[in-house]
Formats: C-alpha cells, sequence, structure tokens
C-alpha cells in the first residue's frame, strides 16, 4: 500500500512586530544592550568626500508620518566603491557603507550622517548615478521595501542611470529624488518616503 505524505504548510507572513528596534536597533529605542551600537556610523572619521546629511519622514497612505519605521542605508564611498570584496575597489579604513536608523517616536523624523557618494559602475558596465539604497520596514509591512535616493545635485548623471531611466513615468522618478538645501554650512537632503497614496516612493522588487 503507498505511504501517503505529508506536506508542510507555508508559514504564514508576519510584520516586524512592536519590537523592531529593540532587536535592530535598542541603543536608538532607548535599550542600552550592546557594547557597539550597530549601524550607526556609516562613513566612518577617515572617509573622504562631501560630507551630508540626509533627513525625511516615512509617510503612509493617509499622509501620516510612521513613527515605529526602521531604515536601513547601504552605499558607496566618494570613489563610488561599495565595502564588499567585491565592491569595486578599496574603500577607506572604517568606512562601513551601510547603516541602520529608526524615525523618532514623536515626530516621524530619521536622519543619518554620511558622505556623498560618488558615481557606481553597473553590473553591466554602465555607471550609476551617485545613490544610496535604503530598505524600510515596520508593523504593518509584511515585506521590507527596497528604494534608492538620488540627489537633485546630479541631474546630468541621473538622467543616464540604467536604474532611474527604467521608471517609464517621469513623475514616478521624481518620487526618488532628495532635495538639496544647506543647513549651517553642511548639505542637507530631504527625502520622505510615502508608502501609498499619490507620489508614491517607486520601491524595486529585489
Amino acid at each position: 500500500m503507498p505511504q501517503k505524505l505529508d506536506y508542510l504548510r507555508e508559514t504564514a507572513s508576519q510584520t516586524a512586530g512592536p519590537y523592531v528596534h529593540i532587536g535592530l536597533a535598542p541603543g536608538a529605542a532607548g535599550f542600552d544592550i550592546y557594547g557597539q551600537e550597530l549601524g550607526r556610523d556609516i562613513a566612518g572619521p577617515n572617509a573622504r568626500g562631501e560630507r551630508i546629511r540626509v533627513e525625511g519622514l516615512v509617510i503612509d497612505g493617509m499622509g501620516s508620518p510612521v513613527k515605529d519605521a526602521l531604515v536601513e542605508v547601504w552605499q558607496a564611498n566618494a570613489d563610488g566603491h561599495y565595502a564588499h570584496p567585491e565592491g569595486g575597489g578599496p574603500v577607506e579604513e572604517g568606512f562601513r557603507g551601510w547603516g541602520r536608523v529608526i524615525t523618532d517616536f514623536e515626530t516621524g523624523e530619521w536622519g543619518f550622517d554620511t558622505v556623498k557618494p560618488g558615481a557606481v559602475m553597473g553590473r553591466n558596465g554602465r555607471m550609476m548615478a551617485p545613490h544610496i539604497n535604503l530598505w524600510i520596514v515596520s508593523r504593518g509591512i509584511n515585506i521590507g521595501l527596497n528604494t534608492r535616493m538620488y540627489f537633485s545635485d546630479e541631474e546630468q548623471s541621473n538622467a543616464v542611470d540604467p536604474v532611474f531611466n527604467l521608471i517609464e513615468w517621469e513623475h514616478r522618478r521624481a518620487t526618488l529624488i532628495a532635495q538639496r538645501s544647506d543647513r549651517d554650512g553642511i548639505p542637507v537632503y530631504r527625502f520622505d518616503i510615502r508608502l501609498q497614496g499619490d507620489n508614491e516612493t517607486v520601491f524595486f522588487d529585489i
């Protein structure tokens, strides 16, 4: 008599839950757990290039700030090299190129200090405009959202970026552009991430 096989069911999808900050960014959430907090120092003191500040909100479909989101950052250095064995070249000592920040529990604002990345060589041999990769997770988001932040003062590079130009509608491309201003002599780039609704940020299926 043939044996009946039992198949395991797929695990149900689940959001990040209310404790995402304690596990992933405890110091920012007020919990002194680790001797060295992961993800705070993106560029390090030895990084070359222009020091910048990036700030923004994560905004839900109703137009309200999401006050419990976590944003991870992955970027190249000023020479366009990632801190990875296959990152295109050497990076400065202490340059991590990776960071993790959470939104303020009161205002929903998030932000980080880093250096402006350089143009990056793509896998197909085409240059990509300077950009920062972002991954967003929060309660209510089953799968982390991947997007890119481009710079408003890199119009020529943006115009020929192969990923940027995959987006058919120009008004949708605009959702990936961070606007530059200056504060006390430091460039500040504003990048609001809209999860749904009008001007929803473009997210990538990676």
